[in-house]
């Protein structure tokens, strides 16, 4: 039967753990195994001692952990660049507008815009846009409309053509099919005025839609 040799493996194990004082988690995780089965060999039944395949296997083992602890670390080296990145571009659209779930309207120099997205086609759209009280100005009835988005710009007037003053309203869109209202998704619109990250990752904080996930915007605008 082929045995280990405890005091030459101690050697071989020895150079094969040595490093710098300074150690990763997983370098104190790889020392303290190392020495653990150093001793156990110092320790070993002389009639039953541990055969090679043993401590190679146990070896490859604690490589692979350590293995495993680098490519994690380099992951999160990845991770940390892409999100500075993403920072980045994310600071470029300070001042831009930007359209995500929501029913916010910005007139702004007599002018306001956002979208709504149907899942089916529609025999009839009604918008409707509200002042931040409540109270209605404007109602359009659009006819009949494809599945999929479709852009929504406001000038300012309401059903008695008088022009309102710039500012926050909401609106609200009904579809109808076969007389029957279907569903429909708002996009209202945001300007985004800086760029915050928090524990749920990249937020673009605006106003009207206030803080949005960056991932959550469906579209951006000048």
């Amino acid at each position: 039967m082929s045995t280990v040799d405890p005091t030459a493996t101690e050697s071989l194990l020895n150079s094969f753990g040595a490093s710098s004082r300074t150690r990763s988690t997983a370098e104190n995780q790889q020392d303290r195994f190392l020495k653990l089965l150093v001793t156990q060999m110092r320790n070993q039944d002389p009639l039953n001692p541990m055969e090679n395949a043993e401590v190679t296997t146990q070896i490859a083992q604690i490589s692979t952990v350590n293995g495993i602890d680098k490519l994690n670390a380099t992951l999160q080296n990845m991770e940390a660049s892409f999100l500075a990145a993403q920072t980045l571009q994310a600071g470029s659209l300070i001042g831009r507008g930007v359209l995500g779930a929501g029913d916010s309207l910005l007139l702004e120099q007599g002018l306001a815009n956002a979208a709504f997205v149907l899942d089916t086609p529609a025999d009839g759209v009604e918008v409707k846009i509200f002042k931040p009280d409540g109270a209605l100005v404007r109602s359009v009835l659009l006819g009949p409309q494809s599945a999929g988005t479709t852009s929504i710009t406001w000038d300012g007037q309401s059903d008695t053509e008088e022009q309102l003053a710039d500012g926050k309203y909401v609106f609200e869109v009904t579809a109808t099919r076969a007389g029957k209202q279907t569903a429909v998704d708002t996009l209202g619109f945001g300007r985004v005025y800086g760029v915050v990250l928090d524990a749920q990752g990249l937020m673009l904080d605006t106003y009207g839609l206030g803080m949005m996930p960056l991932g959550q915007i469906k579209q951006i605008l000048p």
